[in-house]
């Protein structure tokens, strides 16, 4: 179960980095760091890529079963600082800010879930 639950939130991070970002398949992300302030907002297109990359790396890290609990540490700091910044600078571009906070917190619920499981 446990191998299900870490394959779940990988495709998570993989769907987000690798199909929305380095794919360039959900622009509303690109309108979200372009809004970023400056210097940020002035390099979004490689920022974007940069952060898609991450998130890959993310799903393989997930995936690997290593470190879970700094992986879920990761994880969790990455989604605190992608929606505090999308939510204040980008709220325009997001369609719907509740359901993606919530979304999150659930994701982050499995993350948690998984590295506090006894192998």
């Amino acid at each position: 179960m446990r191998g299900l639950a870490r394959g779940a939130v990988a495709i998570v991070w993989l769907y987000q980095g690798l199909w929305c970002k380095l794919l360039a398949q959900c622009p509303s992300h690109a309108a979200i760091v372009g809004s970023l302030p400056q210097p940020f907002g002035t390099i979004a297109a490689p920022l974007v890529m940069i952060i898609g990359a991450v998130e890959v790396a993310l799903a393989l890290w997930v995936i690997s079963g290593w470190q879970s609990r700094l992986a879920a540490a990761a994880q969790t700091t990455l989604l605190v600082v992608m929606n505090s910044g999308g939510l204040i600078w980008g709220r325009s571009a997001i369609p719907d800010p509740l359901n993606t906070v919530l979304s999150n917190v659930v994701l982050l619920v499995l993350v948690w879930t998984i590295a506090d499981a006894r192998p």
